[in-house]
């Protein structure tokens, strides 16, 4: 069983996204040790543009992040945005750029899930609580600058 890691959640949700923006990331971009990048996603009900600060890895050119909502039996709501519109905007410090998403296939995941949980062990307890495979969403740049 994976130990689970304590974490300060001083900076959460939408005052996360807030400072980050404000500072272009020089709070909030590293948050308990790893990096944070900013998802904007489209709302699949309401259709307006919602913002998630996510742990993120990197692979390549690609930035991954994961659908883990901690463990819910369910997806986190940024996650079925992507899946009925995977194009996306992410902020990485001062940069933003157009991302298209998509989710890690099951041949790939093993790897992609070793990335992602170096810097962040807690993501093999959050899978321990819950029965669903917990998704690694990769996010490829699409064009502009990359951070």
């Amino acid at each position: 069983m994976a130990q689970y890691q304590q974490i300060d959640a001083s900076l959460f949700g939408p005052d996360h996204v807030r400072r980050y923006r404000e500072t272009d990331g020089e709070v909030g971009y590293l948050w308990n040790g790893v990096p944070i990048l900013l998802l904007t996603t489209t709302g699949r009900k309401s259709g307006e543009p919602r913002t998630t600060p996510l742990i993120f890895a990197r692979d390549g050119d690609d930035l991954l992040v994961v659908a883990s909502q901690g463990g819910a039996p369910t997806h986190p709501n940024w996650y079925l945005n992507l899946l009925g519109h995977p194009a996306a905007e992410v902020q990485v410090r001062a940069d933003r750029f157009p991302v298209a998403a998509r989710t890690a296939s099951e041949e790939e995941r093993p790897r992609l899930w070793d990335v992602v949980r170096g810097p962040w062990p807690n993501y093999d307890v959050y899978q321990e609580r819950t029965d669903r495979v917990i998704p690694v969403v990769v996010l490829s740049p699409t064009g502009g600058a990359r951070g």
